[in-house]
């Protein structure tokens, strides 16, 4: 156990030096978009999908300071939404078809993905992205190093430096609550 938190504490340390930068530069974006009235969307799958929606919720709600509440969607969490459209589109479709309706030019889109080859949130940042949306890939190296294909398909890539999925998953929740951070701390002005 001690050997695997000291192996943990070395992957945030590296997320530091590799993604502060980045996140900076993410936040504000993100910041500029939902304070001119734009909706950031927020997908991915399985554990993903819930830190979808933990995300979401902090933009919402709150993180730690009280503000008004900004526009933000967790993707993926109306099951018959998702039955339906992968029952009659395929499951590669499940988060692109709701953001064929939903997104528009001053949004944003963040894609969540492991393993960084889910065909669903490529498929997502694409359609995001022709609709003129800023998009960002919480991604880690399981695809190859660069984030694969779900890093190469959005505007940023915060790709943690971690293989294995659960290793990933932990550093996105802490590089996502990074980022509610600087951006909650940004609107808070407005």
């Amino acid at each position: 156990m001690r050997a695997a938190l000291l192996a943990g504490a070395e992957r945030y340390r590296a997320a530091a030096g590799e993604l502060a930068d980045a996140v900076a530069a993410a936040s504000a974006e993100i910041s500029t978009r939902l304070a001119a009235g734009g909706t950031a969307y927020f997908f991915g799958n399985g554990g993903s999908s819930a830190q979808a929606q933990h995300f979401a919720a902090e933009i919402t709600g709150r993180y730690k300071l009280e503000r008004r509440g900004f526009a933000a969607v967790a993707l993926g969490a109306n099951a018959g939404e998702i039955s339906a459209i992968a029952n009659d589109y395929g499951y590669e479709q499940v988060f692109a078809r709701p953001l064929e309706g939903l997104v528009r030019a001053g949004d944003v889109a963040v894609g969540l993905s492991g393993s960084g080859g889910s065909p669903n949130v490529v498929r997502a940042l694409e359609v995001a992205r022709r609709a003129g949306a800023w998009t960002l890939a919480f991604t880690g190296r399981a695809g190859g190093g660069s984030g694969g294909a779900v890093g190469e398909a959005a505007d940023l890539a915060l790709v943690v430096p971690a293989d294995a999925v659960a290793d990933v998953q932990e550093l996105h929740l802490a590089l996502g609550h990074m980022l509610c951070e600087l951006v909650e701390e940004e609107l808070a002005k407005s």
